[in-house]
C-alpha cells in the first residue's frame, strides 16, 4: 500500500489563532460599529457575537439608527 504525495506534503500541525490577534479583531469590530453611528456605551455592553451579527449588514444598522433618531 503506497502513500499519496498529497498525504506526505500536508502539515501535521495546524497553526492556531492567537489571543492577541483575537483581541485586535474585536477592537477593530467595535471601532467599525462606532464609525457606523452606534453609541460607544451601547457597543461596550455588547458581546462579540452581537457585534459580528450587526457588522454583517452595515446598511441595516445605519438605516435603523436613522429611523430611531
Amino acid at each position: 500500500m503506497t502513500i499519496n504525495r498529497s498525504k506526505i506534503k500536508t502539515n501535521k500541525v495546524r497553526p492556531r489563532k492567537k489571543a492577541c490577534a483575537k483581541r485586535r479583531r474585536q477592537l477593530e469590530h467595535r471601532r467599525r460599529l462606532v464609525g457606523l453611528g452606534v453609541a460607544e456605551e451601547v457597543v461596550a455592553k455588547m458581546n462579540p457575537r452581537e457585534i459580528r451579527n450587526m457588522l454583517k449588514y452595515p446598511a441595516k444598522v445605519t438605516k435603523s439608527l436613522e429611523a430611531s433618531q
